[in-house]
């Protein structure tokens, strides 16, 4: 059992070797019900890896990963994914054909006994209202409601964005890690996102930003995780990264400048 129930993950001293190049060494730390983490570094830093083993897409060389007092270390992907433990990749996956309601839809059969079969052939009709009581929420929630019934491909960059995070939802997600969710966002579109984010936290999901778009990252989490050549330099709040010379020297540069 995890020493620190409490923590809703534990991340300790995980490692990943690939051949003789190490992704990942020795990185640990502890996340709290609620929280916005943030996850950056350069490219390279390790972060993806960090998200892989979490998640059981990759398995770690050293290390261990509790979730609600559970070990998942060696647990699949979707054995953790069952347990409350969802993630969004960089490249949005939606279903471009299918107007925003079907995608919400498809995304909260996720959770369902019945799976994607019941999307396709019909559930039991209280699973048919439940789900339909969940997808009316999931699309207020990410605040599509005014494009429910357009096609993906039709929708804006970052709306599509919007219903990649909103199809993960409909997994119930106790903790959401999110790969890059402002890349390619204009001002406008990042500063509805972060809002977005904040929402889906006060709804109880707690989640773990990858992202390149530092003043996005600062708005949004309380706490920051700085990774370097797969070993973490720095963690703190956004104030301390920001002044923090070893991260200014490794990434931040310009950035802290302005």
């Amino acid at each position: 059992m995890n020493k620190n129930p409490t923590f809703l993950l534990s991340v300790q001293n995980l490692s990943r070797l690939f051949g003789g190049f190490a992704a990942l060494s020795g990185v640990s730390f502890d996340l709290e019900p609620g929280e916005i983490l943030g996850l950056v570094g350069p490219n390279g830093a390790g972060k993806t890896t960090v998200f892989n083993l979490i998640t059981g897409y990759l398995k770690p060389s050293q290390g261990r990963i509790f979730f609600l007092g559970r070990e998942i270390t060696h647990l699949k992907t979707h054995e953790t994914a069952r347990l409350g433990l969802v993630r969004t990749f960089q490249l949005n996956k939606i279903f471009s054909t299918l107007t925003v309601e079907e995608n919400i839809r498809i995304g909260c059969h996720q959770s369902e006994k019945g799976g994607f079969l019941h999307f396709l052939i019909g559930s039991p009709k209280k699973e048919q209202e439940e789900i339909e009581e969940k997808t009316e929420r999931i699309i207020s929630q990410i605040g599509l409601e005014n494009v429910r019934r357009k096609l993906a491909e039709d929708l804006p960059y970052g709306d599509q964005k919007l219903l990649g995070i909103g199809i993960s939802l409909g997994a119930d997600p106790k903790l959401l890690l999110l790969d890059e969710p402002f890349a390619g966002m204009n001002p406008v579109e990042t500063k509805r996102c972060v809002a977005i984010l904040h929402r889906i936290q006060e709804c109880g999901t707690t989640l773990i930003l990858v992202d390149h778009d530092m003043r996005a990252i600062m708005g949004t989490c309380k706490r920051i995780l700085v990774l370097h050549f797969g070993k973490k330099i720095a963690e703190g709040k956004p104030e301390e990264i920001r002044k923090n010379p070893e991260v200014i020297a490794s990434y931040l540069g310009s950035i802290h400048a302005a």
